[in-house]
């Protein structure tokens, strides 16, 4: 029936053709709408009526411009091996070789600034031991310890971020220091002027804590961690200067501020001055929707009370640094961005790539190749550190290597030289009363183990043992990476397949999670390069070179989360309407990449060519959010109107962060005369433990209970 309508599916075709015609020129249009069964005498006449006619000058693209930045983003090509690289063919398995990059040359002295000509007589005894700051804190000094502008620092794992951010809380102690009366104690006045550090692991967070607490002593300074597993009382709250705190707990602290609960740990969030936030780039992770929340709810503060809040990031090397820098609200002289070249210690990287296919033999294939590269290190006496996806794999590695060096002849190949004397002898006493009894099995053959499975006391130990040197290969998981400056000669990164539940199988080791990793490579003052071996399948070799050689833009990942952070700015009376949810979205990382790549967010080409500002797009986002909570009982939305109120039970959501599939899941099964067993089992479906796997030895309980 030719009357009849073309499908959905054959308009999208015919659009797709039409566009690739244009882009084409005039033959293709005559070649289209011959296609669609048109005689050449209709041909003839939509020529000479004037097809469109090819110009001489090719024009460029003629959609919305965020096009033209998807173009930049994605299209560009990217073909062969990085530069200089090299590849080789093995037994099982290809290989390639990236050697180290050339070094910049030798800082001049102009490039450096000495300590004691530029921080003040104040601020010295806080770099001591140190003459000149290196050279990426010469460059951001103006902007760190010289003005209150936002900033970002985009730079290598080592190249110094850390002092940065140091410069920065110096910055506040003095601008303090300058506007404090001799009628008040200055630390007093301090108190009331914190700078909070977002550290994105609670391993981390005593790092820094530990770190900063040595250099700001001498001017009397407090530095606090705030995490789930360190509480303060309202007192020592109150009277430190510092908190180095979790995203997810200062997401709490901050969404209290505004409830008028008078809660003390929200009159923090109102006392903050500074905002440091370390990783910038988790911002691509699930956890990233957190930060994003963060610092939008801070940058609202800052408009709504005129209050001065000043925003720092420190991140790794980004692609789109400048979507980062424009999120944080950093003037352009506030965003600094220092390529690898800036790593204290130079990269040589290995990327191996197994052929095997079948389950077992690509096992045996990785722990070959693993404990080729780690002997090959420990007999150049470096150490080593093994990088595995679970805490099973951890002693499953250890004992492996071990086994594999006594099968070859190699027997006590890892364990440390006794010239010196017994590396062991000061830790035996803590071995002996060490909880995790597998640590003491391998420790003896040269191996230490880390996970977040063994208590904080045993992680503390394993990392003590290595950085004395008193074990030759470390066997840890990827929280190490992230958590502890902890760096090695020569890392290995052994398979990149890791389980994830919400897909419910393994996918491939994200691109930042490889470079954490390689981060770990190479000590600073004692290697002139590191080493950095990453052992995978040969399928996924190419898609690690591709990003390694050309990284792709992060993205924001508020969207799946994006219901439970409306409820929370609703409960804490800061959004009333879908007008005010808009704004608020507005300061959020998803709002920028929204304009750069809408496509990315589920949004149709058709409408972001309609709507390049993606205001409709945002309201419907918003709306079916909005619709969510009101299903949840968390707020009540009415649709007409676009008004937003929030309820007690989503108050209740937002002060225990619950999220609102729990909520909604509580609502339908809970029932007024309902037994302990009835209780139990609806807590057990609540979305926040689906992440949850039972371990081996739980499973008969388990079975008996059930």
């Amino acid at each position: 029936d030719r009357g009849a309508k073309p499908s959905q599916r054959q308009q999208k075709q015919l659009r797709k053709q039409r566009r690739e015609a244009e882009a084409r020129g005039p033959d293709a249009a005559a070649d289209l709408l011959g296609a669609l069964g048109f005689d050449d005498e209709y041909l003839a006449q939509q020529t000479a009526l004037g097809l469109p006619q090819r110009d001489p000058k090719p024009k460029g693209p003629q959609h919305a411009a965020f096009l033209a930045e998807s173009e930049r983003e994605y299209r560009a090509t990217r073909t062969g091996l990085p530069a200089g690289a090299e590849k080789f063919y093995g037994d099982g398995y290809e290989e390639v070789e990236i050697p180290p990059p050339a070094a910049l040359p030798p800082p001049t002295r102009d490039q450096l600034k000495p300590v004691a000509t530029v921080l003040p007589e104040w601020a010295r005894p806080c770099f001591r031991g140190t003459k000149t700051l290196n050279r990426l804190q010469s460059a951001v000094f103006e902007c760190a310890f010289g003005s209150r502008k936002n900033m970002l620092v985009c730079a290598p794992t080592g190249a110094g971020k850390t002092n940065v951010a140091l410069l920065t809380v110096m910055e506040l102690i003095g601008r303090v220091r300058d506007a404090a009366s001799s009628d008040e104690p200055f630390l007093e006045v301090l108190a009331r002027h914190k700078a909070v550090y977002v550290a994105p692991l609670k391993a981390l967070a005593q790092e820094v804590v530990a770190k900063f607490s040595d250099r700001l002593s001498p001017l009397g300074v407090i530095v606090k961690e705030l995490t789930g597993d360190v509480q303060l009382s309202k007192r020592e709250a109150d009277a430190a200067h510092v908190l180095v705190v979790t995203p997810e707990k200062w997401d709490v602290v901050t969404r209290k501020q505004g409830g008028g609960s008078g809660d003390a740990m929200g009159s923090l969030a109102s006392r903050c001055r500074l905002l440091i936030v370390d990783e910038v780039h988790l911002l691509a992770e699930e956890r990233g929707a957190v930060l994003e929340c963060v610092v939008a709810r801070t940058t609202r503060l800052v408009e709504s009370s005129q209050s001065e809040i000043r925003l720092v990031g420190l991140s790794a090397t980004l692609p789109n640094y400048e979507d980062v820098g424009h999120f944080l609200g950093c003037p352009d002289d506030g965003v600094f961005f220092f390529g690898p070249e800036h790593r204290p210690v130079p990269l040589k990287q290995t990327f191996c790539g197994v052929t095997a296919t079948r389950p077992h033999e690509k096992k045996m294939k990785l722990d070959e190749l693993a404990y080729d590269v780690a002997l090959s290190a420990v007999d150049r006496g470096h150490q080593v550190m093994v990088f595995v996806h679970s805490r099973k794999e951890t002693l499953k590695t250890a004992r492996g290597l071990r086994d594999t060096a006594a099968r070859n002849g190699r027997d006590g190949a890892f364990a440390p030289s006794l010239d010196a004397g017994d590396p062991l002898r000061p830790f035996r006493q803590q071995l002996a009363n060490c909880r995790h009894r597998e640590l003491a099995e391998v420790v003896e053959a040269g191996f230490s183990l880390h996970h977040a499975g063994m208590s904080r006391a045993d992680r503390g130990l394993s990392e003590r043992l290595f950085a004395a040197g008193a074990v030759k290969v470390l066997c840890c998981t990827a929280t190490l990476a992230w958590g502890v400056n902890l760096p090695a000669h020569a890392v290995v990164c052994k398979g990149t397949d890791i389980y994830d539940p919400q897909r419910g199988g393994n996918v491939d080791l994200s691109m930042l999670d490889v470079l954490q990793i390689f981060g770990r490579a190479g000590r600073p003052q004692f290697d002139d390069f590191g080493e950095a071996t990453l052992l995978t399948t040969s399928k996924a070799l190419p898609d690690y070179l591709r990003k390694l050689a050309r990284a792709a833009p992060i993205e924001s990942c508020l969207v799946p989360r994006l219901a439970d952070a409306l409820n929370a700015e609703v409960s804490a009376g800061t959004v009333s309407s879908i007008r005010d949810a808009d704004r608020w979205l507005d300061h959020t990382f998803l709002a920028v990449r929204l304009r750069r790549n809408p496509l990315a967010y589920g949004c149709s080409y058709d409408q972001a060519q309609e709507d390049p500002r993606m205001g409709r797009f945002r309201d419907t986002l918003l709306r079916q959010a909005a619709r969510k909570l009101d299903e949840a009982r968390m707020c009540r939305y009415d649709r007409r109107s676009g008004a937003v109120a929030g309820t007690e039970v989503g108050r209740v959501g937002s002060h225990y962060y619950l999220r609102h599939e729990s909520v909604r899941e509580f609502n339908d099964k809970l029932r007024q005369h309902a037994t302990d067993a009835d209780i139990l089992a609806v807590v057990c479906g609540a979305y926040e433990f689906e992440q949850l796997k039972p371990r081996a030895d739980e499973v008969g309980e388990l079975d008996r209970l059930r």
